[in-house]
């Protein structure tokens, strides 16, 4: 029975307004507020990669997975790839939402790490295949409030650069949706757990990023996703047993 996709479009229309508000009355929160909470975003984006980490089945594969999935990223240039584009996009929103304050690496540095996080994080690609599956979007609820906050604060100073992050979010999102009948299928309770966990790395990566205190090519870490899986199987099939 074909679910319609709820979570996904619940999820883009918090970011779009959360980014709308932010670029026009987000410079009423006082200074001191919107320092405190972006490192606590961070923070939280951090919580949720720990979280996912204890039900790891062969963390030895995920590790592999990201070796490899690294490696693929470097390789096809994602991380430069995708901040071409955040240029691109930055330029184009200016010209109707002038936005000030950030240098271009900075805003390219920040706009990467929110890509991630709204687009292919652990949660939002496990969420969206769930809801697809069995119709529950709650794990998509529970990313849809650290979303809309998130984009609030960082359009402060990204502008309404911010809520065009839906476009890749809502494509991503709605892809693995209809895609799950075909994909979750094929996979066993500890791939899906191995595959969380992976999701869970790159949210930590995220997390350091957003918090200034290590800059991880996030882009660069993508290839993981889809390698994980394959790989939790293969070490589950020919070395774990």
């Amino acid at each position: 029975m074909q679910h319609f996709p709820i979570g996904p479009f619940i999820n883009a229309a918090a970011i779009a307004l959360g980014g709308i508000l932010g670029a026009f009355f987000g410079d009423k929160i006082p200074e001191r507020i919107r320092t405190g909470l972006i490192p606590f975003f961070g923070l939280a984006s951090m919580g949720l990669g720990i979280v996912s980490l204890p039900n790891v089945k062969y963390f030895a594969a995920v590790v592999l997975a990201s070796v490899f999935g690294l490696i693929i990223g470097e390789l096809l240039h994602l991380e430069t790839r995708l901040n071409k584009l955040a240029g691109s996009v930055r330029g184009i929103v200016n010209k109707v939402f002038p936005s000030e304050g950030l240098s271009h690496e900075e805003f390219l540095d920040k706009y990467v790490a929110l890509v991630v996080l709204f687009c292919i994080s652990g949660t939002g690609v496990f969420g969206s295949m769930h809801e697809g599956m069995t119709g529950d979007p709650s794990i998509l609820y529970i990313k849809t409030i650290l979303d809309f906050f998130t984009a609030g604060i960082f359009a402060i100073s990204l502008g309404m650069a911010v809520s065009t992050i839906v476009v890749p979010q809502l494509s991503v999102q709605l892809s693995l949706f209809f895609l799950a009948t075909l994909i979750v299928p094929l996979t066993t309770p500890d791939m899906r757990a191995d595959f969380y966990a992976a999701g869970g790395l790159i949210m930590l990566a995220t997390g350091l990023r957003i918090m200034g205190i290590k800059s991880f090519p996030i882009a660069n870490m993508i290839p993981t996703l889809f390698l994980i899986m394959p790989i939790s199987y293969l070490w589950h099939t020919f070395i774990a047993n």
